[in-house]
């Protein structure tokens, strides 16, 4: 930023507030929001100038940001080509799906998407290409589909992760580094059945639209049966803990949303910027980001997409339930002593909270077993 443009400002913004002109200080806030949006301040920076409201609207020349997250240890299996009977895929219908109708549209749109990031964790490749769990074909096939579908319409990130929200880590941080605070970024998970849902690649976006509507995060919800294993988990797990150790965060948050777990959302720059700078975690990073959106006040809007999942055989198993409830509590549990730490008495809350948390997990988990097995 210019050095002229940061020290003038808030003199002239001085001089019109002891003015008393109600109709130069309304023009204040049209002036400093066409800085933000030419690049020449930052947004933050603007909120803190005196007189300034909330830049509350995007920069229309902002591009979308999208990250597509490779589904995590994933392996090719046999499925038919839905497009060509003299060959056949071990992509599955789903990815294929993807690639070939929502990222060709995006790359397409130069003037609103920048070109999409694809992250894939180096063990999913690995599985594919390298180490004997398939044949033949089935790597040809996979290699096949890199290059003809992700690297054509995206760029291909290859890393290391413990998890699926660490390759959102990954995604976003770099797609942050080419869009900075101005950009609007859109997390695309890539496990979802897209195939027998082709109306949620449209749906979708808006996600990102909400951005540019002025909100700062844009959660995406899906719609699961009452008694799935998805809303058990998120019922008698995820709010249950959320509501032991973050009980004025949690009822703000089911105002917004019954899947604080989402996998969709799409997040304004100057937030992602804030929530870079902090701890991420491996897993259920997206209640996280609803926390600190709670905490600092941050316009949050959700958008409804359908019946659509990625559980090929619509349910958990009871192991895989009984970690997500048991990862959902650690995490909560982090955050909350990151809060508290400061704090004298501490040690003591953490301990009640914690005994009370224990009884939470336990009976999640006692009707987990009971509905899931």
């Amino acid at each position: 930023m210019p050095k002229n443009i940061s020290i003038e400002i808030p003199d002239k913004i001085s001089e019109i507030l002891g003015s008393g002109d109600e109709a130069a200080k309304a023009a204040i806030q049209s002036l400093v929001s066409d800085l933000v949006h030419k690049g020449m301040i930052s947004r933050s920076e603007a909120e803190g100038l005196p007189g300034v409201d909330e830049i509350t609207s995007v920069d229309s020349y902002a591009k979308i940001h999208p990250v597509v997250i490779f589904p995590f240890v994933w392996r090719a299996k046999e499925t038919a080509d839905a497009q060509s009977s003299k060959k056949r895929s071990y992509v599955n219908r789903d990815l294929q799906e993807l690639y070939s109708k929502l990222l060709p549209d995006l790359v397409e749109e130069k003037e609103t998407y920048a070109r999409p990031i694809t992250v894939m964790d180096w063990k999913t490749y690995l599985n594919n290409v390298k180490y004997k769990f398939a044949p033949p074909e089935w790597k040809e096939s996979f290699e096949d589909f890199c290059r003809d579908y992700i690297e054509k319409y995206s760029t291909l990130i290859k890393a290391w992760c413990v998890d699926t929200c660490q390759m959102w880590n990954t995604g976003l941080g770099a797609a942050f580094e080419n869009g900075a605070d101005r950009g609007i970024y859109w997390l695309i998970p890539g496990d979802f059945n897209y195939s027998q849902k082709e109306d949620v690649l449209e749906t979708m976006k808006e996600l990102p639209k909400a951005i540019q509507g002025g909100q700062d995060l844009c959660v995406g919800q899906i719609s699961v049966e009452v008694n799935s294993s998805k809303q058990l988990i998120d019922t008698y797990g995820t709010y249950g803990l959320l509501y032991n150790w973050f009980p004025h965060e949690a009822q703000e948050i089911r105002k917004i949303t019954d899947k604080p777990r989402s996998e969709f959302f799409a997040i304004r720059g100057s937030f992602l910027e804030e929530v870079l700078r902090q701890r991420w975690y491996p897993y259920e990073q997206t209640i996280v980001i609803l926390l600190q959106a709670i905490a600092n006040k941050k316009r949050i809007a959700m958008v409804k997409l359908g019946d659509i999942s990625d559980l090929p055989e619509g349910r958990e198993t009871v192991a895989a339930a009984m970690q997500q409830v048991e990862r959902t509590e650690r995490v909560l549990k982090l955050v909350w002593r990151e809060g508290k730490e400061h704090e004298q008495r501490w040690i003591d809350d953490f301990r009640i909270l914690d005994q009370q948390s224990e009884q939470i997990r336990g009976a999640a988990l006692v009707i987990l077993r009971n509905l899931l097995q």
